[in-house]
């Protein structure tokens, strides 16, 4: 690419490509492009005038190099631009505004007193229409202010200040718009969603694990309990119930069987399916993430309800002042102040867009929030419950070791073994999995259908033998597996988690399963007491023994061990019952209902595909500090939501005051309303500190 060098310092230079005009598209490129080079730290780029700005630590001749090399149309730079990338979306609003503005100097300029009056009829009539609509559906809303104001100004042949009125309330609803538009832009694009695998029926009947980009159209995919659909289709044969609430908002499951149509991103609650995959395009999944930030701005936190209903009561109170002010003073001046300044806009603005930010500022470190509500009961939370599996432990255990009984093969039996926990994945199934792809055991899907049995085990017959893995409780108590004479059974290591498989009604082997403590997980928990958690407590399906070694470890205040997924939910209601505001995280199908029953449920991002579904709030696996900061982040943002609502009372409040006192006119008074509107929505919009 041709370039001229235009100004350079000490690891700055502004380049200008010799171009006649850049495209949007092509900004992008370069932006992207550029800023992929090793040792550039910032890259600014200039559409308009085809400019370049590029900040960098490496050599200067390696930056001359790559811009001399550079092209628009090269592949390897057009595919690190993403879908979107909010260029677009700033120029739409960059021009509206500059067509707004400058439309209004023309017209002063050109166009005669008289006809501008006439305008300014015409354009009145859209204001004072909405608000005789809110008077006649009863409602007494900023609009009527609006409306009363523009009106009134009219009638008094003050055609100035119903002009400049109005091309206020403009340009306000414009960047009103464009800070809203560009916060759920903004966090959608930092929006992590992952690549899943899928397993894929071949002509032969036989299973097999592929990833979902490969999948075409026509393919057949087999989804099971706790699983995500990941490509619309319709299913062929089986029978499911499907949560759809992230694409219908349905409460409950719905009943698929052969001929009903499921949806990508909704999850198999129960029962498993054949699904034909008729529709493999990931071009609309940055409109579900839109869609899903929209849709979670109904979940609003109470101190934004409160301050959405403060600014609508406060609404009659103004129409009050302004009567009792004209009345009062006879100046309809003074009394048209009060009537330029409104609360709602402010408070309406700002509390969502706060929100959002915060949900950005959540997503870019590993967090993702459904709804301000989430986060706001996390900032007024007091308990926190821990799942320890995949939690408080590592998400990815390990196997340790597997003790067989009755002369049977160890290889043999862990290849068995994952052949059945492959299908449903977990920390501990994975790790039999990983183990076994480790040692190199490979197997073909040999068993007939399998069964799981939530926070038990899995089901299936082998050869026409009864095959069974799943914990203690599972195996002996529930099955009457019987129990091998073997003194290695009777003394198995008490540092390990085991895994029960069984063969025909005979325990056939155990899987050492090691699950190491996270390293940050006792410090975490001090972390959590110190943001305000006062009672932090760890459930487990895990034995007494294990659990009471975990919990001295971490420092939890309490902890219950060998309970079942019903357990964790009662506990939870019966905190709800004695006035507390609870937070239960975990990461597999079994959490779920703990998840759905407590204020916010937060899951971890490698685990089961139900579990992230119905969590409010899906931190990274990577560790257990992002829950502090969310936690962090959510006192911050009811800080800052608090402040707010002070600032736009205090200064609105003293708007109207210096008004009805003469200080400030009418047109003032809304320019100095909306301007402070549009600082406190661009503050809003900034990180939390």
């Amino acid at each position: 690419m041709k370039c001229k060098i235009l100004h350079e310092s000490k690891g700055r230079m502004r380049v200008r490509f010799c171009i006649k005009r850049m495209t949007l598209k092509q900004a992008d490129i370069a932006e992207y492009a550029l800023s992929a080079i090793i040792g550039v730290t910032r890259v600014q780029v200039f559409d308009r005038t085809c400019d370049v700005v590029i900040a960098y630590t490496c050599d200067r001749a390696d930056i001359i190099q790559k811009l001399s090399r550079f092209s628009f149309t090269d592949e390897r730079n057009t595919a690190l631009v993403p879908e979107h990338t909010g260029r677009e979306l700033n120029r739409c609003y960059e021009n509206k505004l500059a067509g707004v503005v400058i439309k209004r100097f023309v017209n002063k300029l050109i166009i005669p007193e008289p006809i501008r009056h006439a305008i300014a009829f015409i354009k009145a009539a859209k204001y004072i229409w909405h608000g005789l609509k809110c008077l006649l559906q009863g409602r007494l809303e900023v609009a009527v202010l609006d409306a009363t104001a523009i009106g009134v100004s009219l009638l008094r042949g003050d055609f100035k200040t119903a002009g400049s009125v109005m091309f206020l309330l403009n340009v306000g609803d414009i960047l009103d718009e464009c800070t809203h538009r560009k916060s759920v832009d903004d966090l959608a694009r930092t929006m992590s969603l992952g690549v899943e695998q899928v397993w894929t029926k071949t002509d032969g009947g036989q299973e097999v694990l592929m990833p979902v980009n490969e999948v075409r159209k026509g393919d057949m995919i087999v989804v099971r309990t706790g699983s995500m659909i990941p490509l619309d289709g319709k299913v062929i044969s089986g029978d499911a119930m499907v949560n759809q609430a992230s694409m219908t908002g349905e409460s409950v499951p719905v009943h698929k069987s052969e001929g009903a149509y499921v949806y990508a991103g909704t999850v198999v609650d129960d029962g498993e399916c054949v699904v034909c995959v008729e529709n493999v395009s990931g071009g609309g999944r940055y409109d579900r993430i839109v869609k899903m930030i929209e849709e979670s701005e109904k979940l609003k936190s109470a101190a934004e309800d409160k301050a959405s209903h403060l600014a609508d009561k406060l609404v009659p109170w103004s129409l009050g002042g302004t009567l009792l002010t004209w009345l009062l003073t006879g100046n309809i001046t003074k009394a048209l102040s009060i009537l330029m300044v409104d609360f709602s806009c402010a408070l309406k603005l700002a509390m969502p867009i706060s929100v959002l930010s915060a949900m950005r500022e959540c997503s870019r470190a590993g967090i993702t929030v459904k709804g301000g509500r989430f986060m706001e009961a996390v900032a007024e939370a007091d308990t926190i419950v821990f799942d320890k599996t995949g939690t408080l432990t590592y998400s990815a255990p390990k196997v340790a070791k597997v003790i067989t009984f009755g002369g049977r093969d160890e290889n043999e039996m862990l290849r068995l073994a994952a052949c059945l926990e492959e299908h449903y994945p977990h920390s501990i199934a994975n790790a039999v999995v990983a183990d076994a792809a480790k040692k190199g055991l490979e197997h073909e899907e040999f068993h007939s259908k399998v069964e799981y049995v939530v926070a038990h085990g899995i089901s299936s017959n082998v050869n026409g033998e009864k095959v069974l893995i799943g914990s203690h409780h599972f195996i002996i108590e529930d099955e009457q597996c019987a129990e091998p004479d073997d003194e290695r059974y009777r003394d198995l290591p008490a540092e390990y988690s085991h895994l029960y498989l069984a063969i025909g009604g005979k325990v056939a082997a155990i899987i050492c399963i090691e699950d190491p403590l996270r390293d940050e997980a006792a410090d975490v928990i001090r972390k959590l007491h110190e943001y305000g958690i006062s009672r932090v407590v760890m459930m487990t399906g895990d034995n007494e023994r294990t659990a009471k070694a975990v919990a001295e470890r971490v420092g939890v205040d309490e902890y219950h061990a060998e309970v079942l997924p019903e357990d964790k939910a009662a506990f939870i209601r019966a905190e709800h019952e004695e006035g507390r505001k609870v937070i239960m995280i975990g990461d597999g199908v079994n959490d779920s209902p703990a998840l759905s029953e407590s204020d916010a449920g937060i899951a971890i991002s490698t685990g089961a595909a139900i579990a992230r579904e119905i969590a409010d709030i899906t931190i990274s696996s990577d560790d257990l500090y992002s829950l502090v900061e969310l936690k962090r982040l959510s006192n911050a943002l009811m800080k800052r939501i608090n402040c707010n609502y002070r600032t736009i009372i205090g200064f609105n409040g003293a708007l109207i005051g210096l008004g009805v006192l003469g200080v400030l006119p009418p047109a003032t008074s809304a320019l100095l309303h909306n301007a402070s509107t549009l600082a406190i929505g661009l503050r809003s919009m900034t990180d939390l500190k």
